[in-house]
């Protein structure tokens, strides 16, 4: 199977052959609910039928979308887990049209397998099978969280001098957040290591939260981790992990200076990669200025995913 992707004209241009694609779920459970009363339901306007809320549920399960380049270079599988509050969607393109790191990544000969979670995207959800109810990232909590521009310039869209996220398409970015639930990590995890098990040891690229189910599920399973290259991480491995040999590098944006829980955040980083030998920490001076923590959407996308892969490739020598 053969299939040709072109970029934005205004931008690079990526062009790649694709030898195979597809999807495919794994992990989760079937779950067997033996309580509740059917009743009558109008699905459209000309039929309605009988549900039944009993019944035995497919729940708590991944959905992953897989690409494989007609040029494929040799080594092991990329692995994209989103963020909190995101989907796989994330990876494919940036607000402004350019192609995100799923494209990047497979014209630079990849084979590439993007994760929707547990109860995000496409991998769906079940009502009320976990504790609380799920919240939905607001813009402004969105502005200020990723440092995108201080919050006196949100209602303006003034970002932070010399910031490389494109502003200008900020609603179309929130267009891609959706509802999460706090207390799944586990089961994320769990499901990552399925997909693991079924691609084979891979190189697994997360973002934020994201990186708290890899490394939960690197703790879990470190064989079938070739490296790992972690996005602003919201959580480290413990330091019973530091004797892994499996690389990590961790990438750091800019203007964490302006909130005192990223400056937190970042001395963690700092701490880690100074107690761990295979641990490179590539701060904001390795890439342009100016970068968000949404660094695969920013105008240097392709700049950070080049320098993280090298950072990776000369820790693995």
């Amino acid at each position: 199977m053969v299939a040709r992707r072109l970029a934005h004209p205004k931008d690079r241009t990526v062009s790649y052959a694709l030898k195979d694609f597809g999807s495919y779920t794994v992990g989760g459970r079937l779950r067997h609910v033996t309580e509740g009363t059917p009743r009558e339901v109008q699905f459209t306007r000309s039929v309605s039928f009988t549900v039944d809320p009993r019944g035995y549920f497919a729940v708590e399960h991944a959905y992953v979308q897989y690409f494989v380049p007609q040029d494929r270079c040799p080594g092991p599988p990329v692995v994209l887990v989103h963020g909190g509050g995101l989907s796989g969607s994330c990876w494919e393109t940036t607000p402004d049209g350019r192609p995100g790191w799923l494209h990047l990544l497979l014209a630079r000969g990849y084979e590439v397998h993007v994760v929707d979670n547990v109860e995000r995207g496409r991998a769906g959800f079940a009502p009320g099978l976990w504790e609380g109810d799920p919240f939905l990232r607001s813009l402004d909590e969105a502005w200020t969280l990723f440092r995108i521009g201080p919050p006196s310039g949100f209602a303006t869209r003034t970002p932070f001098p010399g910031q490389l996220f494109p502003v200008n398409q900020f609603e179309a970015f929130a267009r891609c957040f959706v509802p999460r639930w706090l207390g799944t990590t586990s089961l994320q995890s769990a499901a990552l290591l399925a997909v693991l098990n079924r691609t084979g040891p891979a190189m697994v690229i997360c973002h934020s939260q994201g990186a708290e189910v890899t490394f939960d599920a690197r703790s879990t399973a470190p064989d079938l981790f070739e490296g790992i290259i972690a996005i602003e991480p919201s959580s480290l491995p413990g330091d019973a992990d530091h004797a892994s040999k499996q690389p990590i590098v961790i990438c750091a944006g800019d203007f964490l200076d302006t909130n005192p829980d990223w400056q937190t955040r970042a001395r963690g980083w700092e701490r880690f990669a100074q107690a761990a030998e295979t641990v490179r920490f590539l701060g904001v001076s390795a890439f342009t200025p100016g970068n968000s923590h949404m660094m695969m959407m920013d105008a240097n996308n392709a700049e950070v995913l080049d320098n993280a892969l090298e950072a990776l490739a000369a820790i693995r020598v």
